[in-house]
Parts: C-alpha cells; structure tokens; sequence
C-alpha cells in the first residue's frame, strides 16, 4: 500500500480544491468519490451557478487554473445592489471604491468542477478512487484507515470529509449536527432581461425570501429566488408567461420585463451546522461542516475559505515543526473556521429572518436600515469587503 499523507472523502469543486491545495504541498492524496463529474456544456449552462469571491478566484488562480475557468465561461460583476420591495433607499458596493474592477464572478458550477477534475487526475501527488464510496472509518492516534465498499483498504495520517451536507464521513464519525428546516425552496433558472444588468449583482428582500438577479450574459441573469415551499412548487408549474409576470412584479421591474431562457427547478433551503469540524485525525469541510441558507451566495466561498485556511494551516505547521500536518494548528484551524462559519451562517439566518417577513414595523424598519447603511461608508465598505473575501 503507498503511503498517504490524506484522503479526501468527496469530489465537488471543495474536495477536489483541498486535494489539490495538499497535493502542490507536496503531500500525497488519495481522493473518493462515487461518480465522475458530468461534462461542462457551452450550450447548456449548468444552472448551479456560484458567485465566487475574489479572495477563492485568487485560490483557483493558485492552482494556475484561473484563465481555465474564464475560457469556460465567468462574467464579472462590480457592483452588487440590495434593495427592499417596500422602501426604495437601496445599499450599493461598489468594486471602484475598494480599488478592484471587480467585486467577483458568476460562474457554473459544472465549470469549476471540470476544470479543478481536470487538474487533480493529472496530478502525481493524488490517487483517484472513482467510483467509489467510503464504507468504514477507523481512526488510532496516529492514522485514519478508511475501508472503500470496492474493497480497497486506506490508510493516511488524516483524512478530510468534503462529502456534502449529507456526508457519511460525519455519520461514520458520530458527529451530531444542528438543524434548521427554512420552510423554503430556491427556485433557479435563466433568464433574458429587456435591460442590461449593468455587471450588478442584484439582491431584493421581499416577504417570502429574498431574490437574486446574477449577471450571466449582456442581457441573460441567473435568478435565485427564496420562496415558500408550496409557492416554489406553484409557479415550477406556470406558463412561462405566468411566472415571468409574477417575476417581474416581484423585482419591481428593475431590469424591465423578463423571459425563461431555461428550465426552472428548486431545491429545499436548511441550515445544517456540525457541532465540531474535527474528530482525531479527520476534518470536515464545506457543506458536510456547515450548510447555509443561499444568501448573498457565500455557501461555497465559505467552503473554500476552509480550504485557503487549511492551506495556511499546513504551511504554519510546516514551519514551526516541519510536520505540515502537526494537530495542534489543525485543532487551531478546526476552532478558527467553526466560530467563522457559525457566525456567518447564524447572520444569513437572521438577515433573511428581519428582511423576509409581513412584519410592518420591519417593514418599514429593514428599508431605511439598508439606506442608512449605504450613507456610512466605513460600515458599507466593511460589508463589501467581506462579500468579495478581501
């Protein structure tokens, strides 16, 4: 058996970023995962998309993949504006007052895979096990021996789950999650707009749950919009006609009438926190240590905030002991990104809980809040800076 320094448990664009953030660290890696990634389609864009951040661009530039990515397809936004259905005082960010052309960029999720894929089978430092799944974890003080149901047998120093928000790293561990059922679904498509975007990320708070305008193209957004679970499933069902009415109703008209450029679809909206991202020798990572609700799209820049901080982690160690993977900084690390990721996630939550309600006191409240927000521009460049990772 060679030996391993980790295995990576799961092969979304997380996983496969913390296998090959180890594996240029000159560690070797053996990575999991029970299905190869689809295809990216230039003619059928995947409608996961992902607002990346500029500090993870700068993670995937690392990886000397960035202009892979842009040859797939990113379109950069440089201003993001957050307004409320009921008052009209919005909150803009601006990338010309942080000194960036940019504050981030829109891509799909497909493309990230495939190019980060494309990159860990090609490396000599990483072991693929696909397809494949994990079916035992067995930890000593020293090692993670993890037994894969082909019947291959795993041993490392550590192993990391990056196995999604239903992980079987976290189940095998005992790890107890906390959980919150939104009562929500967010319905994604496509759509074609009669105004340009105007390269602004747009964000409204209405009652039901805010909604998303992410520029995807001269006249093209992908919408995110967070609704209630019988009115997600209701207007899956419209005319095209329909729901682009009750679309263009809901965002005031901000970018003129709209049109489906593809199919609608929707996924339930949880909350699901691990109690801890660190049990002996194994991590956890993105979605199978925290899950969040979509807003402002910081649910995978969260995850690869993990992976950079692990990253400094192994250097850290590295040059203290010249163990990369010595448990006291991953103690340290796993400490650091909980307390991070809680309070993100535990803000999202109450954002979307005082700006999506029939409350009319918060109503009228949340409105002058966000206009009192854009005229204090330490505070509203703060917030900016932490939506582009800066």
């Amino acid at each position: 058996m060679k030996a391993l320094d980790i295995i990576v448990v799961g092969g979304g664009m997380v996983g496969l970023s913390a296998a090959l953030m180890a594996a240029r660290q000159g560690l070797q890696v053996a990575l999991v995962e029970a299905h190869a990634p689809k295809p990216w389609q230039k003619e059928q864009p995947d409608q996961r998309v992902v607002a990346l951040a500029l500090d993870n661009q700068a993670l995937i530039d690392s990886f000397g993949l960035w202009q892979d990515v842009l040859d797939r397809r990113a379109y950069p936004y440089s201003t993001m504006t957050v307004f409320d259905a009921v008052h009209s005082t919005p909150l803009r960010f601006d990338a010309g007052e942080l000194g960036r052309p940019y504050l981030g960029h829109i891509l799909e999720n497909d493309a990230l895979v495939e190019v980060l894929w494309q990159a860990v089978i090609h490396e000599s430092n990483i072991l693929l096990y696909c397809p494949d799944k994990i079916g035992s974890l067995h930890e000593t003080e020293s090692e993670v021996r993890i037994g894969l149901q082909s019947g291959v047998e795993l041993s490392a120093r550590l192993a990391i789950g990056a196995d999604g928000a239903s992980s079987r790293v976290r189940e095998l561990l005992g790890i107890a999650t906390e959980d919150h059922d939104y009562g929500q679904k967010g319905l994604v498509a496509f759509v074609h707009t009669e105004r340009t975007h105007e390269h602004t990320a747009w964000q409204c708070f209405l009652d039901s749950g805010p909604l998303a305008f992410l520029p995807f193209g001269e006249h093209c957004c992908s919408i995110v919009w967070s609704l209630s679970q019988t009115e997600a499933d209701r207007l899956l069902k419209t005319e095209p006609e329909v729901f682009c009415q009750a679309l263009d109703s809901a965002f005031a008209g901000k970018l003129g009438k709209t049109r489906l450029l593809s199919d609608r679809i929707a996924f339930p909206l949880r909350r699901r926190l691990a109690k801890t991202m660190i049990q002996g020798r194994t991590l956890l990572l993105g979605d199978a240590a925290h899950a969040v609700h979509p807003l402002a799209g910081q649910g995978v820049n969260l995850g690869l905030r993990d992976v950079s901080a692990l990253r400094d982690a192994f250097t850290a160690s590295a040059g203290k002991t010249g163990d990369a993977l010595d448990g006291a900084q991953l103690v340290r690390w796993a400490r650091t990104r909980y307390s991070e990721n809680t309070v993100a996630a535990l803000a999202f939550e109450n954002i979307n809980r005082i700006f999506s309600n029939d409350n009319v006191a918060l109503s009228l409240l949340r409105g002058h809040l966000l206009g009192i927000g854009d005229r204090i521009v330490p505070l509203k460049n703060a917030m900016a800076r932490y939506a582009a990772g800066l």
